[in-house]
């Protein structure tokens, strides 16, 4: 199959999608552009700004997005590129797009609050409570992963001690970067500059860095690092979000956008082949790779990802300037995502040769695609650049991930110990101390840390199934609301089945897995012992929630 034809399939089905179903469900659900958001009526200064559009669909996606779209379709194009494909493209369009924007369109209509809070109102406490736990902890795995994942990027040094040109580059960038965001910052917000002039000021300040950090790289070890990027994530979640996150991740947007326009143009101007089969089976590389549950749960962002509905709910809701913006910003955002997916499946399949996947991790393997693309188009001499560069894309994206995950959490600390109509500055005690955000942010960075530094790989193989059952519980979130106001709610019931179905079956081979391991006597208590644990734990907190929703949803029983 042509390269090309799988892009133009792909990017005129999602949108057809934005425009036909995601309108429908804009009519369905009563967005109403002349409500006041909560970015207005409830504004501090601090998290709740009002953002101009483009800005926020800036930090929208570049923090949904991370290296999410990119690993997925890569790691599950061991299925074949149809059944990637067709999960790509539904899954986004019915799944992930669904779940984004009624997140985001929840959490405006309950004051900017987060999902747990959504369910403590039309499922109950009880609910809420199981909830907000689940998802600190999936928010722990994330701010773990990602803290790893950009320490590897910047670290300077090899194992035997011989220096990383292109980690140094990354990390010079990197930092230059969030420079030219502090002083955007205060350019559109501050000195009232119209956001066209300071984003061509903007831009052009990226190339620069761009150009500053290839000639000056800075060499650190990985400990020293992590140390600078823990106290960076410390701070970056308790600034107001004016100052970094949206002018940064603004910025980030057209690193992001400008990576996907030559990955367009690669593949418009080559068109390679998909090297890669259409279907290869319903087992993988092992017998513990089953087309279902596992491809549903490894292309995660690139079609529905837990992960979002906290991002919707925890941020974005609160920089929205108009209900309109919902609907382009939360569907639309996915869409987006997905298209880039589709651009990383295409990226492993015209590299899958003589029967092997190629090597390396999938971010190096969607370099080397859009690479090689572009270089076959008669740039043989950018290949160096291109490569770098999306390099650079990506670990900025990760490091957005990871300070807005860190906010999040701490949004999730301080509501588990502040009780639903209680004033924050009234609170005596511990009660007080952990409603404290600089406190809430310094647990979740300690612990965070501490679970990059050695221990969180040993249950990083679970992340995927508690996100994807995070889609799951933000989808029944949204479907009882909806239900408990009067309004359509049935688009939520198959997807949410589905995905509670999926990330279970996912577990319990998991768990099967890891209790075999035990008794053929090569498992460990710290590993697959703490593994099975943390299974059981989810699939309790899983169907609990899911019979919790199930009362209100389908039974006589209604909240307030």
């Amino acid at each position: 199959m042509n390269s090309l034809v799988i892009l133009l399939i792909g990017i005129i089905v999602l949108f057809v999608g934005y425009l036909t179903y995601g309108s429908w469900l804009a009519k369905q659900w009563g967005v109403d552009p002349t409500k006041e958001t909560p970015a207005h009526t409830e504004t501090d200064g601090l998290d709740y700004v009002p953002a101009k559009a483009p800005v926020l669909m800036g930090h929208h996606f570049a923090s949904i997005a991370g290296a999410g779209p990119i690993n997925g379709p890569i790691l599950a194009a061991i299925f074949g590129w149809l059944p990637v494909l067709l999960w790509i493209l539904i899954g986004g369009i019915f799944f992930g797009a669904v779940q984004d924007f009624s997140s985001i369109f929840a959490s405006i209509r309950h004051k900017g609050k987060s999902i747990g809070h959504v369910i403590e109102q039309n499922i109950g406490p009880k609910a809420k409570i199981l909830f907000l736990i689940f998802a600190y902890l999936t928010l722990l795995l994330v701010v773990a992963a990602f803290a790893s994942i950009v320490v590897g990027t910047f670290n300077g040094f090899t194992p035997d001690g011989q220096l990383i040109p292109a980690n140094g580059s990354t990390a010079t960038i990197s930092v230059l970067f969030i420079i030219v965001a502090i002083i955007f910052g205060a350019l559109v917000y501050r000195k009232n500059a119209p956001l066209s002039v300071a984003t061509i000021i903007g831009v052009i300040a990226i190339i620069a860095c761009i150009a500053i950090g290839l000639n000056f790289p800075i060499y650190l070890s990985a400990k020293a690092w992590l140390l600078i990027i823990l106290a960076y994530i410390f701070v970056a979640s308790v600034t107001p979000v004016w100052i970094l996150l949206q002018p940064r991740d603004y910025l980030n947007s057209f690193l992001l956008y400008g990576m996907m326009i030559a990955a367009v143009i690669g593949i418009i101007g080559s068109h390679p082949t998909m090297n890669l089969p259409a279907f290869t089976g319903f087992t993988g590389a092992n017998d513990n790779s089953h087309l279902f549950p596992m491809l549903f749960i490894t292309v995660a962002c690139g079609a529905i990802s837990g992960f979002h509905s906290l991002v919707g709910s925890g941020t974005t809701s609160k920089q929205l300037d108009s209900e309109k913006d919902a609907k382009v910003i939360g569907y639309g955002g996915m869409l987006i995502e997905c298209a880039l997916a589709v651009i990383a499946l295409i990226c492993v399949g015209i590299l899958f040769t003589d029967g092997a996947m190629p090597e390396g991790t999938p971010t190096q393997v969607f370099a080397t695609g859009i690479a090689t693309m572009i270089a076959s188009i008669g740039l043989e001499s950018s290949y160096n650049i291109a490569y770098a560069i999306i390099i650079l894309a990506v670990s900025a994206f990760c490091l957005t991930s990871l300070d807005t995950a860190t906010r999040l959490a701490r949004y999730m600390f301080q509501e588990f110990f502040i009780p639903e109509g209680t004033d924050p500055k009234t609170l005596t005690g511990f009660k007080k101390l952990c409603a404290n955000p600089y406190f809430a942010t310094l647990v979740t960075v300690v612990i965070g840390g501490l679970m990059a530094n050695g221990g969180y790989a040993k249950i990083w193989p679970l992340f995927g199934s508690a996100n994807q059952l995070l889609a799951a519980l933000a989808l029944l979130a949204a479907a009882a609301w909806l239900g408990n106001i009067g309004k359509n709610n049935k688009m939520f019931l198959f997807p949410m089945v589905f995905m509670l179905v999926a990330t279970i079956s996912a577990l319990i081979l998991t768990l099967i897995k890891n209790i075999k391991a035990f008794s053929a006597g090569t498992a460990s208590m710290s590993a697959e012992g703490l593994q099975i644990a943390f299974i059981i734990l989810l699939i309790a907190l899983a169907i609990d929630l899911a019979i919790e929703g199930c009362r209100v949803i389908f039974g006589k029983r209604k909240t307030a």
